[in-house]
């Protein structure tokens, strides 16, 4: 079925956060805070975890980094861009305007609950590389995977944040189903190259993710966006990072 991992990553999502809801108030407010951090903790590691498998290298018995140039650039220029176009604001907005038409104008996290699980199953190199095997291939193996990550990562976090993050499932859907639908236009452009500077891109958004859970906003992550977007276009420029 076309588009089926995209459907059922979005089902996954929307699971994870009806199970959060119900899971968490069984937990007093201390409790949340902790189940917050630990779960920032847990998305800082594993974004160190792709990080580093992007700047890490072997070369003889030693073990070497790079492509620091390249992280400096794609953040910094992305970061400008970002902050120019005012993607948080429009993050926010979306949020805003969900929370009126879903009756949760009450719930003063359901904002940041939205933007921050948002970037977090948005951001990756698993949702791009799945949903062009889906489009492609009709292979959703990859995006399988990802939907059992999600889930987790979404029932854990609406538990501490609130309901806001089982509507995360609605910018997953539409960004990895315009990829789906585009797939065979945008697969010849993603290389193994820039499959690997995304994610390494992708990986330090997600890092920063896991700050604002531990320690409060400090970054808005979502002006960082257009920094994956150069990262690809990294790829085709004749100069090694």
């Amino acid at each position: 079925m076309f588009g089926l991992g995209t459907i059922v990553n979005s089902v996954a999502i929307i699971a994870g956060g009806v199970i959060g809801h119900f899971t968490g108030r069984f937990f007093k407010q201390e409790q949340q805070d902790a189940l917050n951090i630990s779960c920032g903790i847990s998305v800082i590691f594993i974004a160190i975890a792709g990080a580093m498998q992007g700047m890490l290298g072997i070369d003889g018995n030693s073990l070497v980094s790079g492509k620091s140039m390249l992280v400096v650039l794609c953040l910094a220029i992305g970061t400008v861009v970002g902050e120019m176009i005012g993607i948080e604001k429009g993050f926010e907005g979306f949020g805003e305007w969900l929370k009126r038409k879903t009756g949760n104008s009450d719930d003063k996290q359901f904002v940041n609950a939205f933007v921050t699980s948002s970037l977090t199953v948005c951001i990756g190199a698993m949702a791009i590389v799945g949903a062009i095997q889906d489009g492609i291939m009709g292979d959703y193996s990859t995006l399988f995977v990802k939907s059992v990550l999600d889930f987790i990562i979404i029932a854990v976090m609406t538990a501490s944040l609130g309901k806001g993050c089982a509507f995360s499932a609605i910018p997953v859907f539409l960004f990895e189903g315009v990829i789906t639908v585009l797939a065979r236009l945008v697969a010849p452009v993603m290389t193994e190259l820039a499959i690997a500077y995304l994610s390494l891109i992708g990986s330090i958004l997600i890092f920063c993710v896991g700050v604002n859970l531990v320690w409060g906003k400090k970054v808005r992550v979502a002006n960082m966006l257009p920094s994956v977007i150069l990262a690809v276009a990294a790829a085709y420029i004749p100069w090694t990072f």
